[in-house]
């Protein structure tokens, strides 16, 4: 029920309710110290779903004006960035897919949080991931081919190491390589395991 103040020059504010369950009372009373005023806030909000969720908050708009970014979700099958759709109902929405939040907000134990269970199924069953957050395999084959090329080089050395000095043991090649450059700053032994490949 809307709380109603009245001021008095002399006894200063009095608060009350006026009750419309009972025909016997009409104003109840409301103590100043029982006032409390609450603000919510998409910051809150996404606050709330991180908490409830036990992700590491991220709160940033996706691409200044889309939905709020809250985190990185986990399902059984995939992972994927959780964010909140707040123009007219508020929704959780992972890749291409969008629930609503009030049917994700659960009431237990004296308070509210998020069904973990939902959010699962939520990010599992997303039809299309977002590229922004897709794991993508280019910077490992990146460093594939650089390692690969590395070894080669090692490769190189060692054959031409060998034809100027036949008599040397392999760790003594090994250590003249991880003296130039092409060592790259490995030890040695590294060096002797991938260059008679």
């Amino acid at each position: 029920m809307p709380v109603h103040t009245l001021t008095h020059k002399t006894r200063g504010a009095a608060s009350f309710i006026v009750c419309d369950k009972r025909d016997d009372i009409n104003r109840v009373e409301v103590p100043a110290e029982r006032l409390s005023q609450w603000r919510c806030d998409i910051d809150a909000v996404c606050g709330f779903i991180a908490r409830s969720l036990g992700l590491r908050p991220n709160n940033r708009r996706a691409g200044g004006a889309g939905p709020w970014e809250i985190g990185m979700a986990a399902g059984d099958k995939r992972h994927q960035m959780l964010c909140l759709k707040a123009d007219g109902e508020l929704a959780l929405i992972a890749g291409s897919t969008a629930l609503p939040l009030a049917d994700l907000v659960r009431y237990r134990e004296s308070a509210f949080s998020i069904e973990n269970a939902a959010i699962r199924q939520l990010v599992d069953t997303t039809t299309t991931a977002d590229s922004r957050y897709a794991p993508s395999n280019a910077r490992r084959e990146a460093r594939k081919l650089d390692t690969k090329g590395l070894y080669a080089s090692w490769q190189k050395e060692y054959r031409s190491l060998k034809k100027r000095r036949q008599e040397m043991s392999d760790v003594w090649y090994s250590q003249q390589i991880a003296r130039m450059d092409i060592g790259k700053g490995r030890s040695a032994e590294t060096i002797r395991k991938h260059m008679r490949m």
